[in-house]
């Protein structure tokens, strides 16, 4: 992946709205943030997705990926909510309540929209709780839409019970710590450090891991589990295929309009949160092969 300028750059130096040494220091900064965030191993190298994706998992494989998955869907509920608190304006606030809210189980509103006749529930959703475009502004919230009631129905196939999933308690250390960096550095109250590591998470999730992770679910499901819902992880790769059209819009926003913005704190708040995400899927990684060397 690479990040590339937009044309409209030069469009708002022509209407005078930038001046051009700003849109050259911008340049720069671009630059910058592909030779320090977008070279991130977790982004170019991730070994467990990439293991995954082959659908060589096992069911065991798969149990342990859900549940240290449940953990840190689950808390991150925390760093988001953090994120909210330490918003650095009413736009921000209110785009980080959008996802807040989103995985709390508000389903997106947009008059009009469907996503259609649904074949396959169990991998694209139910109808009733399932939209990836929208606002929670008019949303409706139901239960069954929280993120993580969607992960408790694919625990329940894999004889994971409630309690055994999305607690604190569930997670391996490198899980709690992906966590704990989440909040410190995603929810942090220095803008430029959360918006680094939030910039940093979007280019980490737009990196095409969803779709390793559908590809090996895919293949257990056909191959062990006809019946396993997948719509949660499908859900996720629709939405960031949408999400990564707007990741350089939000990398303007905040380099033009953000107040006393600071480049060397915004691509430490990205390489500390990419850093920190990495340490979750090595420990996945290292488990895996520890369980195939205790065989």
């Amino acid at each position: 992946m690479k990040l590339q300028i937009s044309d409209s750059i030069q469009d708002r130096v022509r209407d005078g709205q930038i001046r051009d040494e700003d849109a050259v220091r911008f340049s720069r900064f671009v630059d910058r943030c592909n030779q320090e965030l977008m070279t991130h191993s977790v982004i170019t190298d991730n070994k467990y997705c990439q293991w995954f994706a082959k659908g060589e998992v096992s069911r065991e494989n798969v149990r342990h990926f859900v549940q240290q998955f449940s953990v840190f869907s689950n808390l991150f509920l925390i760093a988001q909510l953090m994120k909210v608190i330490n918003s650095g304006s009413l736009e921000g606030m209110r785009a980080s309540k959008e996802i807040l809210a989103n995985e709390l189980g508000v389903i997106f509103n947009k008059p009009g929209s469907s996503l259609g006749e649904v074949q396959d529930t169990d991998r694209d959703g139910d109808p009733d709780i399932v939209s990836v475009e929208g606002s929670v502004d008019g949303g409706t919230f139901r239960f069954r839409a929280a993120h993580f009631e969607w992960l408790l129905k694919i625990g329940e196939k894999l004889d994971l019970g409630f309690n055994d999933m999305g607690k604190r308690r569930n997670g391996t250390p490198a899980t709690i710590f992906f966590c704990d960096q989440l909040a410190a550095i995603y929810g942090n109250e220095d803008p430029n450090i959360a918006e680094g590591a939030s910039f940093a998470v979007e280019n980490w999730a737009a990196a095409g891991f969803w779709k390793q992770l559908v590809a090996g679910l895919d293949a257990f499901k056909k191959r062990e589990q006809k019946d396993l819902p997948l719509a949660f992880f499908t859900w996720h790769d629709r939405i960031e295929e949408q999400h990564a059209g707007h990741v350089m819009d939000e990398l303007e926003e905040v380099f033009f309009e953000g107040d006393d913005f600071d480049e060397d704190k915004f691509i430490q708040g990205g390489r500390d949160m990419l850093d920190g995400t990495e340490a979750f899927w090595v420990g996945l990684n290292e488990q895996r092969i520890a369980a195939v060397a205790a065989v």
